[in-house]
Formats: structure tokens, sequence, C-alpha cells
């Protein structure tokens, strides 16, 4: 049997099977983010979702695919449909609402001893998105 390849993809188990943990992303569901590579480098957009189990986010109008779809009763009328695809995370860089600047990101306790997100860039602290 040697030579025959395993069908289904790789054989390699997830993150979250080997730790047991969801891997975290460092974005969140309504952060404003830039394109940092890939085809829509320097593109900004909100993140609409995150899935933190593939490591990936879907970007307001970033990675723009085009789909064939037949008629059905949710879209009677069929035709092509527009979506955006999932990017992988690290493709994206928070921007800094106080200084419209793309940065990284520092985790700190707070006088309360809620975590809250700290630029890198600025020093100053990023707000949770309303979503």
């Amino acid at each position: 049997m040697a030579g025959r390849r395993m069908m289904g993809g790789s054989s390699r188990p997830t993150k979250k099977a080997v730790t047991g943990k969801r891997p975290k992303v460092h974005v969140r569901k309504g952060d404003r983010v830039k394109v940092i590579r890939g085809n829509d480098a320097g593109r900004e957009g909100t993140v609409l979702r995150v899935l933190p189990a593939e490591n990936r986010v879907v970007v307001e109008g970033v990675n723009l695919r085009k789909r064939h779809m037949r008629p059905s009763q949710e879209n009677p009328d069929g035709g092509i449909i527009t979506f955006e695809a999932p990017i992988h995370a690290s493709n994206v860089m928070l921007i800094d609402p106080s200084t419209g600047e793309p940065t990284r990101i520092r985790k700190r306790i707070d006088e309360d001893g809620r975590k809250e997100r700290i630029s890198v860039r600025s020093g100053n602290p990023i707000p949770v998105p309303r979503s």
C-alpha cells in the first residue's frame, strides 16, 4: 500500500483537537481592519464574521467571489451572486480608532479586572465594537 494517499485532506489533527481549546483570533466582529497581504492588500473594511476554528475572518467588501446559483425557494431567479469569502486572520491588521492607523494589539487587565485591548502603536485602549 505504499504510495497510496489518504482522501479527504490532511491527516494532521486541528489545533482544537490537539489542545482541546478554541484557537484565539486577534480581531472581533465589528472591528475595522486593513488587509495587509493578498489580492486585496491595502483595502479596509469591517469584520462581518469570525471563524475561530479555521482562524479566518470575513471582511466587508474584501475577497469577493461569484457563484452561479440555480433557482431555489430562497432565490427564485437564480443567477450569479457575489459574496465575501473568508480570508486568513493573519492577513488583516486591526485599525486603531484613535489614530486611524493599523496596529498590533496587546492585552491588559484594567482596574476593574476586565481584559482590554491596547494598541501597540499608540498605547490607547481599543474599545469593544458594538455588534
